[in-house]
């Protein structure tokens, strides 16, 4: 079955804001993101493939964008089904200001239960995105072959949440795993089980020193729920 190669989309003006951003309209890459976006056709440079399938989302299209110029003949396909949680009433509100509401301990510590107001549950967007990518493996195997590669352009907690289903995790475990913006995870599915070739993979180690908490912007919101014991919910800036 074909492997599919997700990449988070690049440093956006929300993460660097702090801001949950969901299906808010206006929110591009801030100049970081553009940096990394560029060098994306380099890192896939030795990789063959065969289509990309993107959330409709501004973020991920700009993410795209170098990528589909160097690769003209890549086919692109919008799936909304690979679009951000809905959060609801949480989009476009401050983390900082999140992490003090009761249901942020459930998306925490319970988020197969946790469902947001005004917006969808966490289980609901899990399903959505794992349909997704069942459909894309039986058509990139019909079409190329069981050894192709195709690429989706999408968010943190879609692609936690896709890692979470491949390594067989329950969804209340999927909080455990980071992915950085522009990052790129892979995962080889087979007739009998998924492996997970790649996690998070950004190339920077820098990342992995310590960070100074956050100040009072939330840009540095990252750190500061990672020594709290949480997530950054919708994936969080990455490092500068």
């Amino acid at each position: 079955m074909a492997t599919l190669i997700l990449v988070r989309h690049g440093r956006s003006t929300a993460n660097t804001a702090g801001l949950l951003a969901g299906w808010t309209p206006g929110v591009e890459l801030d100049e970081r993101g553009a940096e990394q976006a560029a060098a994306l056709p380099g890192r896939l440079a030795g990789l063959p493939l065969v289509a990309a399938v993107t959330s409709p989302l501004e973020r991920c299209r700009q993410t795209l964008a170098p990528l589909l110029a160097a690769r003209p003949e890549l086919p692109l396909h919008p799936d909304e089904r690979i679009g951000e949680c809905h959060y609801g009433d949480w989009s476009g509100r401050k983390l900082s200001e999140l992490s003090e509401e009761p249901l942020m301990r459930i998306v925490q510590q319970h988020p197969s239960a946790a469902a947001f107001p005004g917006g969808e549950s966490m289980r609901a967007m899990q399903a959505r995105a794992v349909e997704a990518v069942r459909d894309w493996n039986a058509r990139v195997d019909e079409e190329h072959g069981s050894d192709a590669a195709y690429l989706m352009c999408s968010h943190g907690d879609i692609i936690k949440s896709l890692v979470a289903d491949a390594l067989g995790m329950h969804l209340d475990l999927f909080q455990r795993i980071h992915v950085d913006p522009c990052s790129i995870t892979a995962i080889r599915y087979t007739p009998t089980r998924p492996f997970l070739l790649r996690l998070g993979d950004t190339g920077d180690f820098a990342g992995l020193a310590p960070r100074p908490a956050a100040d009072q912007s939330g840009a540095g919101t990252d750190k500061a729920a990672e020594d709290g014991g949480n997530a950054v919910v919708g994936g969080g800036a990455g490092t500068a």
